[in-house]
C-alpha cells in the first residue's frame, strides 16, 4: 500500500488542501502497518513524524511509578497523533499503542511544519486539538480521585455520549471500548468494569447491540450518575 492524495483526502485536517500540495505530500509519507499491542510512537523519543490513522484503533498511554498502564485517550480512524512536538520540537511524551490491527499513514514533522506555515487554516485545527487534547486529559486525571469507583466508569461512558446526543434520551456510542481498555483509562481491573456494566445493563440503561454498538437507553440517567447525583 503506497500513499497516494486519494489516501490522505480520507484525514479531514487534509481532505481541503489543493492536489498538487497532496501529492508533494504523498511522495514524502509512507504507510505501514501495526499489529495489536504495537508500539506506534514510543514515550522520550523525538519521533518526528504526526500519525493519521486510516484504519484500526490506537491508544494513548503512561505509567505509573508502580509500572500500572494507565489508558489516556483514544485516536479512531481519520484521526491524528504526535502533533504536540509540532509546538515546541520536544520528545513525545506519552506512548501510542495499536489496540487493534492497524494502518497508520506518517508524515514528516518537517512537511507538516512547512504544511502550517502555508494553510493557516490547518494550523487552526491542530491547535485546537492540542487544547481539546490537553482538557480531555486534564478530565481524565480527574476522575482517577473519584473514589466511588462506579461513578468512574459512567463519567468514562458519558465522555463517549456523542456531543449531539447529550440533551436526547437514547444514544449511540459506535465502536465502544471494551472492558479492558476502560479498565486502563481508569487504573482499575477489568472484573470491576464487567460489575458495573452488568449493574447498567440490569437497570435498562445500556444495553450491547452486538460488538460495535453500545446503546445508552437512559441518556439523563447516565449523566445523573456520572455527576452523583444518583450512586449505582
Amino acid at each position: 500500500m503506497v500513499v497516494t492524495p486519494q489516501l490522505l483526502k480520507t484525514f479531514p485536517l487534509l481532505s481541503g488542501l489543493p492536489d498538487a500540495t497532496l501529492d508533494d505530500v504523498a511522495a514524502q509519507s509512507s504507510v505501514r502497518k501495526a499489529a495489536r499491542r504495537a508500539i506506534v510512537l514510543n514515550a522520550g523519543q523525538n519521533e518526528e513524524q504526526i500519525c493519521f490513522l486510516f484504519e484500526g484503533r490506537l491508544q494513548g498511554v503512561d505509567f505509573t511509578i508502580d509500572g500500572r498502564e494507565v489508558g489516556l485517550y483514544f485516536v479512531e480512524p481519520g484521526e491524528f497523533c504526535g502533533e504536540l512536538c509540532l509546538f515546541d520540537g520536544g520528545s513525545q511524551p506519552e506512548f501510542v499503542m495499536a489496540l487493534t490491527p492497524s494502518v497508520i499513514v506518517s508524515i514528516p514533522l518537517n512537511t507538516m511544519h512547512e504544511l502550517l506555515k502555508k494553510h493557516p487554516e490547518l494550523f487552526a485545527t491542530v491547535s485546537a486539538k492540542v487544547a481539546g487534547h490537553v482538557r480531555k486529559m486534564t478530565f481524565q486525571r480527574s476522575l482517577l480521585g473519584l473514589p466511588n469507583i462506579a461513578q468512574r466508569v459512567c463519567c468514562q461512558l458519558w465522555m463517549l455520549v456523542p456531543e449531539k446526543d447529550k440533551e436526547k434520551e437514547e444514544a449511540h456510542i459506535r465502536n465502544p471500548p471494551t472492558h479492558m481498555e476502560i479498565a486502563i483509562m481508569l487504573n482499575i481491573s477489568r472484573e470491576t468494569v464487567t460489575r458495573v456494566f452488568q449493574s447498567l445493563q440490569n437497570r435498562q440503561i445500556v444495553k450491547r447491540d452486538g460488538t460495535s454498538l453500545l446503546v445508552v437507553t437512559q441518556v439523563s440517567v447516565l449523566r445523573d450518575y456520572a455527576e452523583g447525583k444518583q450512586e449505582l
